[in-house]
């Protein structure tokens, strides 16, 4: 199907009777084709009207303009029509239009806005329906059942290179920053995590109960939880220090040995009442089967916590940021995430956070004023306790509940949406997933958080940074278990998507 352009002029009787969209889609990802689509299916033909490039009385304008937004809506085929509004409000395109049904995000349901209410109000007026909804959200997507993995890994280079080019982002640009990361000291605090890999041979199901039987045939450890994230930064050329609590076991030493050995100042607090926390998966064929988990999520006593503190006051004048890995098992304290509050006023120290709760509960809306956080969509609903607002909505709620000055909102195996509020207006743009059939996710995002905080701190601004980002995330799925990615392999990574 291919999407028309149309404007005031161009409207007819053939072209009312429709679903009618709205927005300025300023840059395409996830949470608009999500609109989009469901849009599209409550009627036979979609217009999509388009808003121009100033806004009301706001001197500023989108990041791009309205020709290169309805080119890449255009690009979707989803909308029959795009309806370059110009200098027309929604109530007059209502009345040009006289849609059958408006579709709008759900954060329009309660507007205060009277351009939206007027419009709203006329469509009533006239028995036409009105729904709000930001259409269904799905945290997995079947694009290999429609296509093949060399068609999606095409589209998804192309779709990144475009991105980059609209972006004035080179190859050169990238590889000359990178040079600056030897500049960068960074501290990294969290929960330390051995991954360990258990590799079975299939043996069938009991004869006594329906279960799966395997035998194990090799184990390996790998660093994880934040203390990956460390080791993703010293291999990147920065400098970094790891503070953490373990149990005063052999995994802690284990932990210690390796750290050292990859010149990362390693300072692990024993606390006597906890194990260092093991995940062991077993895996057959490359595929994981089940996850066991030794741990324990109780809070740090106040001896151990104002250990770390201590440690965390000894350290902060000497480097430029502190990158939180909260994997809520405890380390990070309320007291903790307070005195690194006072400690980034106190010396100027840009924060970077993540926090993942994939089997635990946490909110990423604990980590206030930082530079910079990093949660998955399914963790931003989750803090929010919004299950139905559109991602770009969502999203600009998040900033504004936690005062993050950037955003990565990370959408699993589609890619994730940088966002920047440094600026008048928040920038944001869509990188899709560079890796169409990742063979382990584990680390992925300790991957982006380390990246993100190494290049943020050398002064790359922010898109940039997320671009490269995009390619680092890319390494961290080609292989099974968490493994620190090096400086170089990261530079063969980039010359490698934008010269192929």
């Amino acid at each position: 199907m291919k999407t028309k352009l149309i404007k005031f002029e161009d409207i007819n009787d053939s072209h009312k009777g429709f679903v009618l969209a709205y927005g300025h889609f300023t840059t395409i990802h996830a949470g608009h084709i999500r609109y989009l689509k469901y849009a599209k299916s409550r009627g036979k033909k979609l217009i999509v009207a388009l808003l121009n490039d100033n806004l009301e009385n706001d001197n500023d304008k989108y990041a791009f303009s309205q020709s290169e937004r309805a080119e890449a809506l255009n690009l979707l085929s989803i909308a029959n029509y795009i309806f370059l509004m110009e200098d027309k409000s929604f109530k007059e395109v209502v009345g040009f239009l006289e849609p059958s049904i408006i579709i709008l995000g759900k954060e329009f349901e309660n507007s205060n806005d009277t351009k939206i209410n007027d419009a709203i109000a006329l469509q009533i007026s006239k028995n036409g329906q009105v729904e709000f909804h930001a259409g269904e959200i799905n945290y997995l997507r079947p694009d290999l059942l429609h296509n093949t993995k060399s068609e999606l890994s095409e589209k998804r280079k192309k779709d990144f290179i475009d991105t980059c080019k609209k972006e004035s982002i080179t190859k050169e640009k990238i590889l000359s920053s990178i040079k600056d990361w030897q500049k960068s000291r960074l501290l990294v605090i969290g929960d330390t995590i051995i991954d360990q890999y258990a590799a079975c041979e299939p043996l069938g199901i009991s004869a006594e109960a329906p279960v799966v039987v395997v035998k194990e045939l090799q184990k390996k450890n790998f660093i994880g939880g934040a203390a990956i994230v460390a080791t993703h930064i010293k291999s990147l050329g920065a400098e970094c220090i790891f503070l953490s609590v373990t149990g005063n076991d052999s995994l802690s030493n284990y932990i210690n040995k390796e750290l050292v050995n990859k010149g990362i100042n390693t300072n692990l607090v024993k606390d006597q009442t906890r194990p260092t926390t093991l995940k062991k998966r077993y895996i057959v064929d490359n595929q994981k089967l089940f996850r066991v988990s030794k741990i324990e999520e109780h809070k740090l006593n106040k001896k151990v916590e104002d250990q770390v503190i201590s440690k965390l006051r000894l350290f902060a004048p000497k480097i430029d940021g502190i990158v939180v890995s909260d994997f809520v098992y405890g380390v990070i304290t309320k007291k903790i995430l307070d005195e690194i509050q006072k400690l980034s006023k106190k010396y100027s120290l840009m924060l970077f956070g993540d926090l993942q709760c994939s089997s635990q509960i946490g909110e990423i809306t604990r980590l206030k004023n930082f530079s910079l956080i990093c949660p998955n969509e399914k963790e931003a609903r989750i803090a929010l306790r919004d299950k139905e607002t559109g991602l770009e909505k969502l999203s600009q709620i998040l900033i504004h509940e936690t005062k993050a000055k950037r955003l990565i909102m990370k959408l699993g195996a589609e890619g994730f949406i940088a966002y920047d509020a440094t600026t008048k207006r928040i920038k944001s743009q869509f990188f899709p997933a560079l890796s169409v059939n990742p063979l382990d996710v584990t680390g992925a995002g300790d991957s982006l958080l380390a990246l993100m905080a190494v290049g943020l701190s050398s002064n790359l601004d922010m898109i940039t940074t997320s671009a490269v980002g995009c390619c680092m995330t890319a390494i961290a799925v080609e292989s099974m278990g968490n493994l620190p990615i090096s400086k170089d392999k990261l530079i063969s990574k980039i010359i490698n998507v934008f010269d192929k």
